[in-house]
């Protein structure tokens, strides 16, 4: 069998799409969505812009409530743009080991800034659960997701109530702007992105899931309720759940046996938590082809899941760890033919990924001057670590940027989520 072939009639090799054909079903999905149509990218205001300029030397209280850590501290920028941290502390997530109510989660907050009452104004909340932001930059809880549980806190103003626990304790004229990690990424490459004149800005997070965030600049921005201004409003795209394009028969599978079948289609084929099972129900389906040793192929046919990281390693020869993979009933003929699957699955998301970066470049209407790129700020370990990904987007993007004369450069900011909540903490208001 033509292994390579194979994986292209199944839609999992790059080979199998067209990248301007994607991009302009990219670019409707988000028009859509803007315009308030049915659309598989939600396409929702974050209410923060990147007009302002990061203040040195002012300090704002940064709250990041992730999905294991809930982080507290105080944060600065000095004269070069460098965030500096003091007051840090670190705890789990309140309500992830067992149920409370509002009335302790908000203590577990107030009993860390209450210490630092006089130092801030402004307080930056990273909320890293889905939340329905609001023109006043508050945003509203729809569910938990993470195994956190707070039921009370469903439907209730994050950041209101918020300031409502900061009076009892005789705390007032705080002011506090809520945001998702994805646009808390996009902001966290304010600082570094002034530095170098750039015309816009992105946020791109590639790990366990996938997100986008980028700055809407046309006529559109007037349609949406509360916008800044031209030029200054944040969109988060929720590119995960775009689904206007091909997917083949393994892939569909795949969705049928997931938690939310038919939600989050392009999340469940480029981020981190598929890759492994995408690449095992497709080693499965060749084994079925008797593609693999009798022994390597029995193997496959009965296992129950493939971590990505296990596959990755293999792949990229790191001697690092490889699981069941390391098994004696595969050859080193089996081990090739896996490495040729998952190379397949990574180019394929890697051309998602660089027409999903390219896609808000071109919508944002920024970056055709070379002095004056667009920044795109990346984060997430699936994007860093796998196998060669970074690389490939990168080529992807070098090409399709130079078909259309637009510039960007790509950085990496360590703590996004605390560092772009800072920067919204401080230009905001």
């Amino acid at each position: 069998m033509d292994i390579r072939a194979w994986l292209k009639g199944q839609k999992i090799s790059a080979e199998a799409y067209d990248a301007d054909t994607l991009l302009a079903h990219f670019l409707d999905e988000m028009e859509k969505g803007l315009n308030g149509e049915a659309s598989s990218l939600a396409m929702i205001p974050a209410y923060v812009g990147t007009a302002g300029q990061v203040p040195a030397g002012k300090p704002v209280a940064v709250i990041d409530a992730g999905g294991t850590n809930l982080r507290i501290c105080i944060a600065r920028f000095n004269e070069q743009g460098k965030i500096e941290l003091s007051n840090f502390t670190k705890q789990a997530m309140p309500g992830r080991d067992h149920e409370i109510s509002i009335v302790e989660f908000y203590g577990v907050l107030v009993d860390a800034l209450e210490p630092l009452r006089d130092e801030f104004e402004n307080i930056g909340f990273c909320f890293s659960y889905p939340a329905a932001i609001m023109p006043d930059f508050d945003g509203r809880l729809l569910h938990w997701t993470k195994e956190i549980k707070i039921p009370e806190l469903v439907g209730k103003h994050i950041g209101a109530g918020l300031i409502d626990a900061l009076g009892e304790r005789g705390i007032f004229e705080k002011r506090v702007v809520v945001l998702n990690d994805t646009v808390a990424c996009l902001l966290a490459g304010l600082a570094q992105g002034q530095a170098f004149c750039a015309s816009s800005y992105v946020g791109f997070i590639l790990g366990t899931g996938t997100n986008t965030a980028y700055v809407e600049q046309n006529e559109n921005i007037g349609k949406l309720d509360g916008y800044l201004g031209a030029g200054s409003q944040v969109i988060n795209v929720e590119s995960g759940g775009f689904a206007s394009f091909k997917r083949g028969a393994l892939d569909l599978q795949l969705d049928e046996q997931s938690e939310n079948p038919g939600g989050h289609i392009f999340e469940k084929t480029i981020s981190g938590v598929y890759m492994g099972p995408i690449t095992l129900e497709l080693l499965q389906e060749l084994a079925s082809e008797n593609v693999f040793s009798n022994a390597g192929g029995a193997a496959l046919s009965i296992m129950k899941d493939l971590s990505t990281i296990h596959i990755d390693n293999l792949a990229a020869d790191n001697g690092r760890d490889t699981g069941v993979l390391e098994s004696e009933a595969f050859t080193d003929g089996d081990r090739e033919i896996m490495k040729t699957v998952f190379t397949a699955v990574v180019d394929r998301a890697a051309l998602l990924t660089a027409v999903n970066l390219l896609a808000s470049v071109v919508k944002s209407g920024a970056g055709q001057d070379p002095e004056h790129p667009v920044c795109i700020n990346i984060d997430g370990s699936t994007y860093y670590k796998t196998y060669q990904l970074a690389d490939k987007v990168q080529a992807h993007l070098k090409t399709m940027l130079s078909e259309r004369g637009l510039h960007i450069r790509c950085i990496q900011i360590e703590d996004a989520p605390v560092v772009g909540a800072a920067i919204a903490g401080l230009t905001t208001f």
